[in-house]
């Protein structure tokens, strides 16, 4: 029996689009523009060019305002590395350090149970109760722990009625690090779930099957698993807490000195040095840039599987 092999008529077959000269089909080179034109446009104006004549500032030592500007050297950057200045910088990290220390430590277990042991029902509800106090002013805030810790605040008169001697913490470090960790918590917590609810509860299910105990797969699951979530939320914290000026200043006391506020005293205080405050800025521009290139890198809160 004979088959007999249709013919095909090569006129029947769909055109192929053209390809523009870019190699892309149908795209004109104006559309890009148009979409990121308004958003890099606001960026060259309020951050990009600001930036720019905060460096050249920056390299005219002992500038003030009216004074012309004209940039001749590296002074300012020499000067922001002279010890009693290094010590304001190692104070400002320490405190960075210590609230992302603290907010990791209280933000995971809090992560972990909202998006591993809550009920699913009450999750959303539970997580914008967690937020709710970023709803408002980082300001009231910060009065509000100055009322709690004070001497005759609300934490001694606890301590008091109990019998307890009363606690002298506010214009500390403690209370620095007590304000800041309160701020940024809830960011930290918020980075954390959203790593921890993509995680594979089957390999959890895998490692108790395979005899782990809770420490063991926690440590061995769990935290691998989160990995990114942690370095996105701390580099995070770690960022916002660098560059906080009411914490210190509120709770800090008179006597406590952070780059924020020796950058606030350069540019409004007694000193008037523009310059240095400019180099201290860039100083710390420069800081927050490596670590957002970080989080940018290591940060995708996607775990691996």
């Amino acid at each position: 029996m004979s088959t007999q092999i249709p013919s095909v008529n090569p006129s029947s077959n769909p055109p192929v689009p053209a390809k523009n000269p870019s190699g892309k089909l149908g795209q004109r080179w104006w559309e890009p523009l148009v979409l990121l034109g308004p958003s890099g446009l606001w960026l060259l104006l309020l951050l990009v060019l600001p930036t720019l004549v905060i460096f050249e500032l920056s390299l005219v030592p002992g500038i003030k305002p009216g004074q012309v500007v004209n940039p001749s050297g590296i002074a300012n950057y020499i000067q922001a590395f002279q010890p009693v200045y290094l010590r304001v910088i190692w104070r400002s990290l320490y405190l960075a350090f210590g609230t992302t220390i603290i907010c990791l430590l209280l933000g995971f277990p809090v992560a972990y149970w909202i998006a591993l042991l809550s009920p699913k029902r009450w999750r959303n509800l539970i997580l914008v109760a967690f937020v709710l106090p970023l709803w408002t002013s980082s300001l009231l805030r910060t009065y509000a722990w100055i009322t709690i810790l004070r001497r005759s605040g609300v934490l001694n008169t606890i301590l008091g009625n109990i019998g307890l001697p009363p606690l002298d913490i506010l214009y500390t470090d403690i209370a620095v690090l007590i304000g800041m960790s309160y701020g940024l918590l809830p960011y930290m917590v918020l980075i954390l779930y959203a790593s921890l609810e993509k995680l594979d509860r089957r390999l959890l299910e895998a490692a108790a099957d395979l005899g782990a105990n809770p420490i063991q797969t926690f440590s061995k699951v769990t935290i691998p698993q989160s990995l990114p979530g942690i370095a996105a939320g701390s580099l995070l914290v770690f960022i916002t807490g660098l560059g906080d000026f009411v914490d210190p200043e509120l709770l800090g006391g008179a006597s406590s000195m952070t780059v924020s506020r020796l950058i606030y005293n350069q540019f409004l205080g007694a000193t008037q040095n523009w310059g240095f405050g400019s180099a201290l800025s860039m100083l710390l521009i420069m800081a927050v840039s490596i670590a957002i290139a970080l989080l940018i890198r290591f940060g995708e809160t996607t775990p691996q599987r």
